[in-house]
């Protein structure tokens, strides 16, 4: 039973992450397009007439997308998190089973924060390094400069100058950036707050690993 139950969070853990790596990639398509689609109208209408409103339609559109995915991110980094715990409580369960085995797992057999950190990267600490080149602070970047881009865009079609379009622009985009990680953050935080392990790194001496 044990093992049933770890295929399947196996097999979900996969499904999830399959799908939201297609929704990134369909996020940057759309992305990548929308810009070549604004490129080529302005060539057409020499950037006048009804080209701020296409530009600005299409860059909402994107925007749109673009809080979608980030969302569908976030709750996929959450369900990634919680099958961690639940296959580290599962190797709990082997443990208990079988004491002479517990050597052998160099993944987490408590199902805790350390436990989960020792999963995710048993060989080394993980760093700065590891959020900054996820999956979740690539989308971050990619929507704040789309958010920046329609922030300004906006400002220029209501006749502003340039340059507040600009600072208008890079504000959304921090804004956006220091915003995501902090309720990522807050989400992570908020996960843990609601679980209640059975086995924790304070109940026992593990093994190093």
């Amino acid at each position: 039973m044990l093992a049933t139950e770890h295929w399947g969070l196996l097999a979900a853990r996969s499904a999830a992450q399959g799908e939201v790596l297609t929704r990134i990639t369909i996020f940057l398509t759309l992305v990548s397009a929308g810009l070549l689609t604004i490129g080529l109208l302005g060539q057409a209408t020499k950037f006048a007439g009804w080209f701020a409103g296409a530009a600005l339609a299409i860059l909402g559109f994107l925007a749109l997308i673009g809080l979608m995915t980030q969302a569908r991110v976030l709750n996929v980094a959450e369900e990634d998190l919680m099958y961690v715990v639940a296959m580290n409580r599962l190797r709990g369960a082997y443990v208990d089973l079988d004491p002479a085995i517990e050597p052998y797992f160099l993944a987490g057999i408590t199902d805790d924060l350390p436990g989960s950190v020792r999963t995710y990267s048993f060989l080394r600490r993980r760093n700065f390094s590891h959020l900054f080149g996820s999956s979740f602070m690539l989308i971050i970047v990619v929507n704040a400069c789309v958010l920046g881009l329609l922030a300004g865009g906006s400002i220029v079609a209501a006749g502003i100058p340039v340059g507040w379009a600009i600072a208008v622009g890079i504000v959304v985009g921090a804004v956006v950036i220091v915003g995501f990680s902090i309720y990522g953050n807050w989400t992570y935080r908020e996960a843990w707050r609601n679980h209640r392990p059975l086995r924790t790194a304070e109940d026992r001496t593990e093994p190093s690993p």
